[in-house]
């Protein structure tokens, strides 16, 4: 146990997004992908189910898989930790819980696909990260870079592909970032 006295749960919202979603990531092995459908994924249901509204958050926890779920806390475990530490874990925790649910009802609202995972969490953190540094009344150009490399390519994937990836998520993730970046807390 003295290894313990080395460890430091230094970025409280991140690391607990991660134990929860890698939770939810057993958890969907274990019910042979039951869990995910119930309680891990957001898509279009009835109104008057109560499990609408919670999902609305909670496929953000939901992964396909192991490289899915590998594939989106690479970033966030190294992004997240510098965002949670410049905007504080309550200003986290707000922008990752509005984020999630803006794509939640625009996916519902818009489309017939079933969505989850924390990649619309991934492309909020990447903006914000331009952010970090920002000036008075200058525009970062790795925010531009960023905008061109990973929003316009979102775009781009998102006309010409067809697979099964939310590219509609990851671009509102990045609006989310961008508005709370530029807007909110600048």
């Amino acid at each position: 146990m003295e290894i313990m006295n080395y460890l430091s749960y230094n970025s409280i919202v991140i690391l607990s997004l991660f134990f929860i979603s890698l939770f939810a990531l057993i958890i969907n092995y274990f019910t042979k992908g039951k869990s995910n459908l119930l309680l891990f994924s957001s898509y279009r249901s009835k109104l008057s189910n109560p499990l609408t509204y919670l999902r609305l958050i909670t496929h953000i926890f939901g992964h396909v898989n192991w490289s899915h779920f590998m594939n989106n806390f690479l970033y966030i475990l190294l992004i997240g930790p510098m965002i949670e530490e410049k905007y504080g874990s309550i200003n986290l925790i707000i922008m990752i819980l509005i984020t999630a649910v803006v794509t939640g009802i625009i996916n519902l609202l818009f489309s017939n696909k079933r969505i989850l995972g924390a990649s619309g969490i991934v492309f909020m953190l990447i903006i914000l990260s331009s952010f970090v540094n920002i000036t008075a009344n200058k525009i970062p150009i790795t925010l531009v870079l960023i905008c061109i490399f990973y929003v316009i390519n979102e775009i781009i994937k998102g006309i010409t592909k067809k697979d099964d990836v939310s590219h509609m998520g990851h671009i509102i993730g990045a609006v989310c970032g961008f508005i709370f970046g530029f807007y909110i807390f600048k």
